[in-house]
């Protein structure tokens, strides 16, 4: 077995530089990779490009990137939480690519197994398709999207071991899984960090051959975007 684990977040992170670009998995603030964008932050890497679902929230997520200015482009379906990311997307200070969600999981997904490229009906007939090839498949036009080409993939898990299997928690498999081995060098951040045969292998979500690097965080906030409940009677 390969002992993939790092020490901690700043081992983890080794050989990060500017212009690089980034996945981060996670829907909304569920199962983001808490501790790696801290570190990111602290590193104050310039011009990256980022491909998240989302663009976090103010002053927390990837909003801590963008408010230091670190993100030169965004790739993202959803940025609605997030003020200061459109004050920069309206001042031309942001470079910004909004896609269709199920776009923008297909083009990890196909990274992930070393397609380059696939067609797609979302978004044809829409500014989403500007400078695009297009092509009829049973009576019905398609685009050609092509997989994302990243440098460090940033993933969170709930449970993981030396080997770099992991295990997923409710929505936090949302994009977490189909970043794992979508770039040059996967990261993951866990809760737990288990001995090697404590995860049931019917359970287990990610192989460890998508993952190079494997540490345990700490201190996760778990962050509630929109906080709602039910009224008293």
């Amino acid at each position: 077995m390969i002992n993939k684990t790092v020490s901690n977040v700043q081992e983890a992170c080794q050989g990060i530089k500017d212009n690089m670009t980034f996945m981060f998995g996670g829907f909304g603030l569920s199962g983001i990779p808490e501790n790696l964008i801290a570190e990111l932050v602290r590193l104050n890497v310039k011009d990256v490009t980022c491909i998240s679902n989302n663009a976090g929230v103010d002053g927390f997520g990837l909003g801590q990137l963008l408010q230091k200015r670190q993100i030169q482009k965004m790739i993202s379906s959803y940025v609605g939480e997030n003020a200061e990311f459109e004050r920069q997307m309206l001042s031309g200070d942001l470079d910004v690519e909004l896609i269709p969600q199920g776009t923008l999981a297909q083009r990890c997904q196909a990274a992930q197994s070393g397609i380059p490229a696939f067609y797609t009906p979302a978004g044809y007939g829409t500014e989403v398709a500007e400078g695009k090839e297009s092509r009829e498949f049973n009576g019905k036009m398609h685009l050609l999207e092509k997989a994302f080409n990243a440098d460090f993939s940033f993933v969170k898990a709930w449970k993981g071991d030396p080997a770099g299997n992991l295990v997923f928690k409710g929505s936090a498999r949302n994009f977490n899984p189909n970043m794992c081995g979508a770039a040059k060098i996967t990261v993951a951040e866990v809760e737990e960090l288990v001995p090697v045969g404590t995860l049931d292998p019917n359970h287990i979500h990610i192989p460890g051959i998508f993952i190079q690097r494997i540490f345990q965080g700490e201190n996760y906030e778990k962050r509630i975007e929109q906080l709602t409940v039910r009224k008293q009677n």
